[in-house]
């Protein structure tokens, strides 16, 4: 990462308070790394807008920004630009009471508006004393997997990488076809799931079902447990989803409800539904779905 942040995220309130955060703004060519990294890579701009926060290059480092906000304790405060990583890596962030500050240099090598950042980062973290992670990191998210399409065009020894990806029996179909590959990834993105490999559930679409980490989802799914013929499917995915092994439907419905406003998706952390503990403070953004 470079001595920079990207002009995102500006709204947080850590640019607020206590301190005001007046970044001076300035335009860098995109970095080609992020053409490699970024899956819609043609709607990149020529240049970013990008704001420095440090004055050397050198010894920053980045968190993979793909996934990072699945869960309701994480979220980025400053995109990092940088020269080596993908697209949207994290500079700045907040997990649980973690905080990532990724710039090396010392306050005195600083910028004012970087200085500033990081007095009022470190006053904002300390609201989170305690509170623990909810997830741990066990696997990329989904868009991961239109990423490792752009990889397999790039080498030359496929098939070890593909399958290693991909179903095994897609190779044959899809070996010499990897733009129809990212066409069936891409247009089952609300589908995919990671079972040693990227997967796309065709036991989910089966019921009609167009996502998997939507908790109407698990409402839709703990219906079909009435239905004779739908409930051994029904059941197979709420256990893929949840790990939760309940033995009736009236206690599966009774469970949904008193969890219903704190139920959770995420990705990287298993793909699975998670449950925020009653009380648990939860990141200030929209709690939407993030790759």
């Amino acid at each position: 990462m470079e001595n920079a942040a990207h002009a995102e995220s500006l709204d947080h309130e850590v640019y607020r308070t206590p301190l005001a955060v007046q970044p001076e703004f300035e335009f860098r060519k995109t970095p080609e790394n992020y053409r490699r990294s970024y899956f819609e890579a043609a709607k990149l701009p020529d240049q970013i807008k990008v704001w420095r926060v440090q004055t050397t290059q050198q010894g920053n480092v980045v968190a993979p920004g793909y996934g990072f906000e699945d869960s309701p304790d994480a979220e980025i405060i400053a995109v990092g630009f940088n020269h080596g990583k993908a697209c949207g890596d994290v500079g700045i962030g907040r997990q649980a009471n973690f905080l990532q500050w990724g710039y090396s240099d010392p306050p005195s090598q600083m910028t004012e508006a970087g200085r500033r950042l990081f007095i009022n980062c470190v006053h904002y973290i300390r609201r989170f004393d305690g509170k623990t992670p909810l997830v741990r990191r066990q696997i990329s998210g989904r868009l991961n997997a239109l990423l490792s399409v752009s990889i397999l065009k790039l080498i030359t020894e496929k098939k070890s990488f593909f399958t290693s990806t991909f179903p095994a029996e897609l190779w044959d179909k899809y070996q010499s076809d990897l733009d129809g590959l990212l066409a069936l990834y891409r247009k089952n993105l609300e589908l995919v799931y990671w079972e040693k490999v990227y997967r796309i559930d065709n036991d989910l679409k089966s019921l009609g079902i167009e996502s998997n980490r939507k908790v109407e989802t698990l409402e839709r799914l703990i219906a079909l447990l009435g239905d004779e013929s739908r409930a051994p499917t029904a059941r197979t995915l709420l256990y893929r989803y949840t790990r939760v092994s309940l033995d009736t439907p009236t206690k599966w419905r009774q469970w949904f409800e008193a969890n219903r406003d704190r139920i959770f998706f995420t990705d990287v952390g298993g793909y699975k539904f998670l449950v925020v503990p009653e009380g648990y403070p939860v990141a200030r953004r929209a709690q939407t779905p993030s790759p």
